[in-house]
């Protein structure tokens, strides 16, 4: 082996590492937010959550950005750690395929049909199609998929690359010595994690044990320790993930580690305990490819089967090694790890974006409570969710510019475009909740009363206000176009209910029912309780726009109003909300 192999080995990982990679990416965006609400929804229990950790890990190939992307959600007070636990377990099994797809490079036969079973047989022919998917169709959702195929066929590249370079070190007597080393289980074991963290691929760190395997110098003695080794090495990348976190999300990372270094511990006493008594045979045989993915496997479910039982267990103990902070927040935000899977991204401030628009409407029903009793109490409280709602424009609008320049899917992009809009919408919303808290302080400090007739005509108009705000916000998370196309006749009957007002008003002036200041509070009124309705109906067209990809808002409005179904809604709504008879 001379020094050109060297470069080929390095030039091998380099291939690999980008394949996978890519084709983790590819899935990953694919997949969107829906990785992210599965992991939410089907982690009630530790045995749900395993085998959500092993599908999840298998869609994706890719168990460190899993972790990564649970380090990110307990850290946004999305998740908590007891649910963490079986995903990091079921994603240690999942990682494990990639070894099982490696090991047909081994395959030997005459036969056409089986020898296509080799991936560098067939890997060419799902590079040639993924490059026409990624050249030749203008669906992005077809391009992903091309993106996947081309990682794929780079990956096993790089495996046979690796495994053509390190072949000569069969005939090298000094490798042979080299490799008596690894005899000794704690070497085998620091070899893997240390090499497993430098390239902080387990993946790759199997890929190359396999190639070595090839050469016929590894013998299950050796290659079992170091098998137990890679799993340690992969905590790096979680270890790393959960720099500058919150502690509860460094909890995350420690379960992960607390769990492969115990079971590592546990397996080499039970395992060599038992060779030291029943001398297994088979410790001196050579391993091939298939025999390294069978290790690899076996450890990874027998370490789960033994240490499920124990995860309240592995949850206490990582609570007793990072202990608990007082971080002083007032609410949870979305953590930047959550950026390195988009689409989970997306989905999580989606989430983030209702819990803003559900502050936006406690806003405006505690300032509709004010007009009637005043409080001190309510308009703090009133100043606290405005100060809130600003953070969450803020912050939520340069969450979602940075999260789509990470390569999302078109489906992410309509959602991202969705929020941005409507966060603009909610926080004007808080807006002329304040307005509202303002004319009622001015009711109040000027010991102001509405007439009767002019308080009844009000009720109706808040109920529908109450309405419109309801269906807005059970339309928007999630999206449900259907609810949404109930919003636009309700904003016109309210249009229509305040211009009715409006004419009730200057009638009641002219008779003497009514002042001239009283008058300037009802306007103002009426006014930001219309601006509120305008509000709703834009973040009802962004998502039937999000939802069928129709035309631009005016567009659909014009659309919408000429449909007889409009007609029908308003036609419901005009009879519900109605003015009293003057």
């Amino acid at each position: 082996m001379d020094i050109f192999s060297v470069f080929t080995l390095c030039g091998g990982l380099a291939f690999f590492l980008y394949g996978m990679t890519v084709m983790s990416k590819s899935l990953e965006k694919m997949a969107g937010g829906k990785l992210e609400r599965m992991l939410k929804r089907m982690t009630s229990n530790p045995f749900k959550s395993l085998l959500l950790g092993a599908g999840i890990t298998i869609a994706i190939q890719s168990s460190s950005a899993m972790t990564v992307m649970l380090v990110g959600l307990v850290n946004s007070g999305v998740m908590e750690l007891g649910q963490t636990i079986g995903v990091i377990m079921g994603s240690n099994i999942g990682t494990t395929l990639t070894a099982w797809i490696l090991s047909l490079t081994g395959i030997e036969s005459e036969s056409v049909f089986v020898n296509l079973l080799k991936p560098e047989n067939f890997s060419p022919l799902i590079a040639l199609a993924g490059i026409l998917l990624i050249m030749g169709s203008k669906r992005q959702r077809r391009r992903d998929v091309g993106r996947i195929m081309m990682g794929f066929a780079i990956l096993m590249y790089g495996m046979e690359l690796m495994s053509d370079s390190v072949s000569p070190l069969a005939e090298m007597p000094q490798f042979a010595g080299l490799l008596t080393a690894f005899e000794n289980p704690l070497l085998g074991v620091l070899v893997g994690a240390v090499f497993t963290g430098i390239i902080q691929s387990s993946a790759a760190s199997v890929a190359i044990l396999q190639a070595l395997a090839m050469t016929g110098s590894i013998t299950y003695g050796m290659a079992i320790p170091v098998i137990m080794g890679q799993n340690i090495g992969t905590c790096v990348t979680a270890l790393i993930s959960s720099i500058g976190v919150n502690r509860n999300a460094k909890r995350v990372a420690v379960v992960h580690i607390s769990f492969n270094i115990i079971g590592t511990a546990v397996c080499l006493v039970l395992f060599y305990g038992g060779d030291l008594f029943l001398h297994f045979a088979f410790m001196d045989q050579t391993v091939g490819a298939v025999g390294i993915a069978f290790c690899h496997t076996a450890f990874n479910v027998f370490t789960t089967i033994l240490l499920l039982p124990f995860s309240r267990q592995l949850e206490k103990l990582a609570r007793r090694l990072v202990r608990t902070e007082n971080t002083g927040k007032g609410f949870a935000f979305l953590d930047p790890l959550l950026l390195r899977t988009p689409g989970a991204a997306v989905s999580e401030s989606a989430a983030m974006a209702g819990r803003m628009g559900q502050a936006a409407r406690e806003n405006i029903c505690l300032a509709v409570d004010q007009i009637a009793h005043y409080s001190r109490e309510r308009e703090t409280q009133i100043t606290q969710n405005e100060d809130k709602l600003d953070i969450y424009e803020d912050r939520l609008g340069n969450y979602l510019v940075e999260a789509s320049q990470h390569g999302l899917s078109m489906q992410d992009m309509r959602t991202v475009s969705r929020l941005l809009q409507a966060i603009g919408d909610f926080e004007r919303i808080g807006d002329h909740a304040v307005n509202i808290q303002e004319s009622a302080q001015e009711l109040h400090d000027k010991e102001l009363r509405f007439s009767d007739s002019a308080w009844e005509e009000l009720q109706v108009l808040l109920a529908a206000l109450d309405d419109i705000l309801d269906l807005t916000l059970r339309s928007f998370q999630p999206p449900d176009a259907d609810t949404a196309r109930q919003v636009e006749p309700l904003e016109e009957t309210i249009d229509q209910l305040i211009e009715e007002i409006r004419t009730r008003h200057t009638q009641r002036l002219q008779t003497g029912q009514c002042t001239i200041q009283l008058g300037f509070v009802l306007s103002d009124l009426l006014t930001n309780i219309e601006r509120v309705s305008d509000h709703c109906s834009n973040i009802a067209v962004s998502v039937i726009q999000e939802q069928d990809g129709g035309p631009g808002g005016h567009a659909y409005l014009q659309e919408v109003k000429a449909g007889g179904a409009f007609s029908e809604d308003l036609r419901r709504d005009q009879k519900k909300y109605h003015l009293p008879e003057a």
